[in-house]
Order: structure tokens, then C-alpha cells, then sequence
């Protein structure tokens, strides 16, 4: 792998895991999506096990952050999501093993791509629904379609056979693509609640980051029991730094506008991935050598 080195390599260790940190804390989600190709276009991973990494990374920052809005978590929908997710996190991760790293890269990127191209035309045809950042103040929102879960008078899910049965179907393909591509599941977790229920933005984050912790983490042992990669070092190193970016985060992310930090997140996704791309498939090829 030809990496890209901007600083020295151990600085740019923490740099990336605070930036993972830093994009929890902002969004509630987009650590892993940034961190894969992180990894492996400065740090020269392979995809399998850039994958792996990012999946422990997240699921300590998103543990970090489940402890921080812990009063605006929904925990039994959270445990029921993430019982799916956590049982097929490790399949996913197997199959990972047994695809070629061709497979991994091109899936991985198209999945950013779209999920980029999302968020910037909801960024630019409803900014209001990108105004929310974790640090947001809970606000009540009306449904605009049937939705499966519905709200009790205290705000917690009524879980109907309609209700468990979105849940558990959205945690297990959520898990699954966690575990098969190393993305942490926020950006599918958080529209799958407010499609499921009338949830305000902040109460979908903070449950979203509760299942997230427990789908990652499955993911992650999967990884350290299947794969033969080991840097213990590393994974502290990232850790560290994105402890550190998800407690900066927190503190900042009420002062920035939404909108405007979503169409800058979506456009640096489509350009990382893109790079992605060229590294692997161009840079890496023996005939670019």
C-alpha cells in the first residue's frame, strides 16, 4: 500500500483517532465511514483489518458517548436493535475474510458514496433536519407517516409485534454490513428510528450510539478471534485520540450549525472515498509502480 505521510506516522495515529472522536460527537455517527479509509491510505492497512480497527475505535467512543447522553437513551429499544446487530456483526466479519480485498474497498466506498450524496441533498433540500447535534436540546417531533413504533405518554416505545420485528430486521442487516464493511451503523441506525417512530433527533442519536457500542463490539471480537492481526499498540493510540476528540466535540458541537457541517462532512466523504479508490486500485497496482 503506497500511505500518505503527512505527519509523523504515530502523530497521525492519534490525528485520525480524534477525528473519529470529534465526527461521534458532532453527528452521532461517521466514525468508522472516515476511519477505514483512513487507515489504509496513511497508515497502509489492509482493508480487512483497517475494517477491524475502525470497528473497536468506534465502540469506544460510541460507549463513550451512550455514557454522556445516557438520560436521552432509550434502552430497551437500543437492546432490542443491537440483539440482531450483535448476532450477525460476526458473520459479517467472517465473510469479510473470505472476499477479496477488491470486494471489500469497492462495497465499502459505495456505500460512503451514497450515504454522502444523502446527507448533502438533505442538507440542501431540508436543512432544518440536519440542525440537530447530539448536544441539541430533545424536541418533540410529530409523525408524518404510519409509523410501526409508537410513543407512550412517558416517550418510550411501545413494543408491539410490528414494532420488534423492525427492530430486530434493521439490527441484523445493520449488523451484518457492520461487521462485512467495518462502518459502525450510525448513519443507518438514526433514519431506521425516525422512520420506525417519532423520535426527536437527540433521542434517535443517543439510543443510536447505546446499539452501536454493542453492534461494534461484537464486530470487533469477531475480528480479534478470526483475523491473525494484532497491534494492541495501534488500537490504544486511536483510542486515545478519540476519547479526546468525542470530549472536545461535545463541548463545541452546540455552537456549530448543522446544515453547514453536513454538506462540509459530505463532501470531504465523496473526496476521501475517491482517494480510496485511486490508492487502491491505481497506486497499489504493480503496473502504477
Amino acid at each position: 500500500h503506497l500511505g500518505i505521510v503527512l505527519l509523523n506516522p504515530t502523530k497521525m495515529i492519534y490525528v485520525i483517532g480524534f477525528f473519529i472522536g470529534s465526527l461521534l460527537g458532532l453527528t452521532g455517527a461517521g466514525g468508522s465511514i472516515f476511519a477505514v479509509p483512513l487507515l489504509i491510505i496513511i497508515l497502509g492497512l489492509s482493508p480487512v483489518n483497517a475494517m477491524g480497527v475502525a470497528l473497536g475505535a468506534v465502540a469506544a467512543s460510541a460507549l463513550l458517548g451512550t455514557v454522556a447522553q445516557r438520560h436521552h437513551v432509550l434502552w430497551l429499544p437500543s437492546l432490542i436493535l443491537a440483539s440482531g446487530g450483535v448476532i450477525f456483526a460476526p458473520i459479517g466479519k467472517y465473510l469479510s475474510l473470505h472476499v477479496s480485498d477488491n470486494v471489500l474497498v469497492l462495497g465499502f466506498t459505495a456505500i460512503a458514496i451514497i450515504i454522502a450524496l444523502r446527507m448533502l441533498r438533505q442538507s440542501i433540500v431540508q436543512p432544518q433536519s440536519s440542525a440537530h447535534v447530539r448536544a441539541s436540546i430533545p424536541s418533540s417531533s410529530q409523525p408524518s407517516h404510519f409509523v410501526a413504533c409508537r410513543l407512550s405518554p412517558t416517550g418510550q416505545f411501545q413494543l408491539k409485534p410490528r414494532c420488534l420485528s423492525g427492530l430486530v430486521l434493521g439490527g441484523s442487516v445493520i449488523g451484518f454490513a457492520s461487521g462485512l464493511f467495518g462502518v459502525g451503523g450510525g448513519f443507518l441506525i438514526v433514519p431506521m428510528l425516525l422512520f420506525l417512530s417519532s423520535l426527536s433527533m437527540v433521542v434517535a442519536i443517543a439510543t443510536s450510539l447505546a446499539a452501536i457500542t454493542l453492534i461494534s463490539s461484537a464486530g470487533f471480537v469477531a475480528h480479534l478471534w478470526l483475523s491473525e492481526f494484532s497491534s494492541n499498540d495501534l488500537l490504544v493510540k486511536i483510542l486515545l485520540g478519540a476519547t479526546i476528540g468525542m470530549l472536545v466535540s461535545q463541548r463545541i458541537s452546540r455552537f456549530i450549525a448543522g446544515p453547514v457541517l453536513q454538506k462540509i462532512f459530505s463532501i470531504l466523504l465523496i473526496l476521501i472515498s475517491l482517494m480510496l479508490l485511486a490508492q487502491h486500485f491505481y497506486f497499489s497496482s504493480p503496473s502504477a509502480m
